[in-house]
């Protein structure tokens, strides 16, 4: 990125905007949450509701988004406060669900950095990942470690996302499919690529349905306030509404070639395809094990895994920290100490949910599970309904259809993403937010 404008960034290359805002994108949501999700949710049910929801809902919020973005040149609360001053809520429910989410988020990344000093110390993954994650110490260590080096990066600022999503995010994807290609071709893989395609066993509820909901706005980074803090670094000349459909096909490229690579050695090794969380840990080491130079190869999955989530980590701390320095006008350095100090307690017992914490039910969740059910079900889709009420019916949706057309020709799709943002999109959010809230209210009572 670079400086214009006064101190507001901007990216340098339309290649780098669009690597960088997948980077943010690309991560756990899709290497991790996304294949155990389909394993809990009927496999290609799901994914047939998560792409319908990614076209119909994810492609027209983040068009929304990251107009703003450009246009204010703000964050997130600043955006919508610049629009109009009673709506500056809808920023502060993108900065709330931000916080949360890193919070358990960076439990998982300190998971990662687990396996990845275990491989380069002793050649293999652990021995058992249940009993890890037991643990009342290190699994809280491992997440402060991760905690650190996201805001040791963020302190030093955002110009290395750019060129390190430029390396990262195509050798991800590399490393995708050489693991597909060895997945598949595993005794009985068949069974797993059933599963994912054509599946009519595993159950596919209504909450499966607010499953996918969730995991467009959790893989998309969608109401978190990253799309609107990288739409005001976007030159003017950028073409908005490609540019999202070409972060979302990345994003759910990622998502189902990750299905590919774990649901054959899912079923070869005969394990459980609804294992949960744990899915890609228990997984994966065991078809790193089946390959020639397997632990090589893990290891580099892993630190790329890792990178991946970095990456998205350094995108939600720097939208609270852009927040902090610009609302409660703190230095970065007060900034980044604070607010990565507060992530990190947060996310302690998301950290200890397994282990001292075990017994411990919020809702009938975890608290691991609970923090992701409060994001995913809950302020994301609050904001969402907020935001496409806000920009279809209050501000005004010709203000985003000008700006695009302005800044990148024609809009072409212009009467789809407004009958989106005005009528289906919140009409849907709402339908699934509410059964979500039947369940959550089930759950209470039980």
């Amino acid at each position: 990125m670079h400086t214009h404008s006064g101190s507001r960034n901007q990216w340098a290359s339309k290649l780098g905007f669009v690597l960088a805002t997948a980077g943010a994108a690309v991560g756990l949501g899709n290497l991790w949450k996304f294949p155990y999700l389909m394993g809990n949710n009927g496999g290609l049910p799901f994914l047939i509701a998560y792409l319908v929801f990614v076209v119909i809902l994810g492609v027209p919020v983040m068009i929304t988004e990251m107009s703003i973005g450009r246009m204010t040149e703000q964050s997130p609360v600043n955006a919508y406060r610049k629009l109009n001053k009673k709506a500056s809520f809808i920023g502060v429910l993108g900065i709330l669900a931000a916080f949360v989410i890193l919070s358990y988020y960076s439990v998982v990344g300190g998971w990662l950095l687990k396996y990845i000093a275990s491989y380069a110390t002793t050649l293999a993954a652990p021995a058992d990942f249940e009993a890890y994650i037991a643990q009342p110490v290190e699994p809280v260590a491992w997440h402060f470690v991760f905690m650190l080096l996201t805001g040791l990066i963020c302190y030093l600022g955002t110009k290395g996302i750019e060129k390190a999503s430029t390396f990262m995010m195509p050798a991800l994807f590399l490393i995708l499919l050489v693991i597909i290609v060895r997945s598949v071709t595993l005794p009985d893989a068949e069974k797993g690529l059933a599963f994912i395609f054509a599946n009519t066993e595993s159950p596919f509820t209504l909450s499966s349905v607010s499953a996918a909901l969730g995991q467009v706005f959790y893989s998309l980074s969608l109401c978190m306030g990253i799309t609107l803090t990288y739409g005001s670094y976007l030159k003017k000349g950028e073409n908005i509404p490609k540019s999202c459909a070409t972060v979302a096909a990345m994003d759910t490229a990622a998502a189902v070639l990750a299905g590919i690579a774990i649901f054959p050695a899912v079923f070869s090794f005969g394990l459980e395809p609804a294992q949960g969380e744990t899915l890609i840990f228990g997984t994966l080491p065991k078809v790193f094990s089946s390959m020639q130079a397997g632990t090589l190869f893990a290891l580099l999955f892993f630190v790329l895994m890792f990178f991946a989530a970095l990456t998205s980590a350094i995108a939600l701390l720097e939208t609270v920290v852009s927040f902090a320095i610009d609302n409660l006008h703190w230095s970065r350095r007060r900034a980044v100490v604070v607010v990565g100090f507060l992530v990190f307690l947060l996310g302690v017992p998301s950290a200890m949910s397994s282990g001292l914490l075990g017994d411990v039910t919020i809702a009938g969740y975890s608290v691991f599970a609970f923090m992701g059910v409060l994001t995913d079900n809950i302020l994301m889709p609050i904001g969402g309904i907020a935001m496409c009420i806000f920009v279809g019916w209050i501000w005004g949706p010709e203000h985003i259809v000008a700006h695009i057309e302005e800044n990148s020709g024609s809009f072409r799709l212009k009467k789809a993403w407004l009958f989106c943002i005005r009528i289906l999109t919140p009409i849907l959010i709402l339908i699934v937010s509410a059964a979500s809230a039947v369940t959550l209210y089930s759950a209470l009572s039980s």
